[in-house]
């Protein structure tokens, strides 16, 4: 279709194969996987070798122009297309054997070794077929790829009787393509009458040697609706993107009461004078909100189900352990801080002469900007009698991406706890 350089390689994909035991009435190669025929899917891998190579697609007789335009597609959609020197579409026979003989008809003069692909192995990979060329270059052999049979073979008779067990190390099962110095495959063609399973088969029935090179899993061959299935999940699960990590919000509350025999801790920041709050740690409503915000949104809990409240290394710890612990945690899920909004609730102490100080202390500590507001209740509730401070939080996370310096590039504290 386009002019290129002279090609040494030739591929010979057969599609003239009927769809009967995948239960369709026009050829498997026409068949459609994933929005596009399973010829198409082929003919891609082939496309994008990095060689300038011949491609010669065998298609049934009737679908010839079909074929020739689903190459035309195929070869528009591969990375490296521009490196095949040509294509040429020709008319399948009456068997695979004969389809690809009429291949064989059509090849380059400067062609030096030959590929033959079933385009039903529809999903076999690019770097298969490299490993099959760069192996005939190599021994001047031919060479098929194939896998280890794993499942253990038994030897039956046709009444279904067991006769023995197969010695499964001497087994390959094996794919396409089968690869084979130019001249080695055309003289087995023409000499060999007998019809034979595959090229391999054939090319060893006129005497010569056939090697083994690993096969891939992806070069599966489909024949059954069950094929074509597995084939349809394995396309969904590499072309579905990465799941979008959304920024997440948290809400936090917490309540404690008033102890007259412990000091005020509010907000990080030590009150001197003022009334105590009772709790397991400094009773720190303020930084218990901010940290069950961030850690609700992070999805990873609480502050009871994290640090608890009979833990005897939190006892009369002060809020900067906590936070500093619940930012580890948050950062380790993947997650930075965007700002916290954080609202104090109660009586006492009055809290807008050091607001703008608790606000850059806890926005050091979580390296994010966080806004405190503090109100009454009109004498309504507990906290408006004075028995309490009651405090609530939001937070803002936002997904860190691969790379991320987290924080704004600053180290992420580490407690031994």
């Amino acid at each position: 279709m386009t002019d290129s350089p002279t090609p040494v390689v030739a591929v010979i994909v057969v599609a003239a194969g009927s769809g009967t035991r995948l239960g369709r009435s026009h050829p498997k190669a026409f068949v459609q996987l994933a929005g596009r025929t399973l010829l198409e899917h082929a003919l891609r891998s082939v496309y994008s070798l990095p060689d300038p190579i011949q491609v010669i697609v065998v298609a049934p007789e009737d679908r010839v122009s079909e074929a020739r335009a689903i190459a035309v597609d195929a070869a528009a959609a591969a990375a490296a297309a521009a490196a095949a020197a040509s294509t040429d579409i020709v008319a399948g026979g009456a068997t695979r054997q004969e389809s690809v003989r009429r291949g064989l008809a059509v090849l380059h003069a400067g062609v030096e070794i030959v590929l033959v692909h079933d385009a039903a192995r529809a999903l076999t990979p690019a770097a298969l077929f490299e490993r099959v060329v760069a192996m005939v270059r190599d021994t001047n052999d031919g060479v098929i790829p194939g896998l280890a049979v794993v499942d253990t073979i038994k030897r039956i008779d046709a009444t279904g009787t067991i006769l023995g067990t197969v010695d499964r190390s001497e087994l390959s099962a094996v794919q396409t393509p089968q690869g084979f110095p130019r001249a080695l495959l055309v003289a087995a063609h023409d000499t060999v009458a007998d019809e034979a399973t595959d090229d391999a088969a054939l090319v060893a029935s006129a005497g010569h040697r056939v090697r083994v090179v690993t096969g891939d899993a992806l070069a599966f061959k489909i024949t059954t609706p069950h094929d074509l299935e597995a084939a349809e999940l394995l396309l969904r699960a590499e072309n579905s993107a990465p799941a979008v990590v959304m920024p997440r919000v948290g809400t936090g509350l917490d309540v404690h009461a008033f102890d007259d025999e412990s000091e005020l801790w509010l907000a990080g920041l030590f009150w001197p004078g003022e009334r105590g709050l009772s709790g397991h740690s400094d009773g720190d409503v303020a930084v218990h909100a901010v940290c069950d915000a961030l850690l609700g949104a992070a999805g990873l809990g609480d502050v009871g189900g994290i640090f608890g409240t009979t833990d005897a290394r939190f006892a009369g710890a002060h809020g900067d352990v906590f936070l500093v612990e619940t930012l580890r945690l948050v950062t380790q899920a993947g997650f930075g801080v965007g700002n916290v909004s954080l609202q104090i609730i109660g009586n006492r102490p009055r809290f807008a002469p050091r607001r703008a100080e608790a606000e850059a202390l806890l926005a050091g500590l979580l390296h994010a900007p966080v806004n405190i507001a503090a109100t009454t209740t009109d004498a309504l509730g507990f906290t408006g009698r004075g028995e309490g401070i009651a405090a609530t939080a939001t937070a803002l996370l936002v997904p860190l991406a691969a790379g991320d310096q987290p924080l704004g590039g600053r180290p992420v504290l580490s407690l031994d706890l």
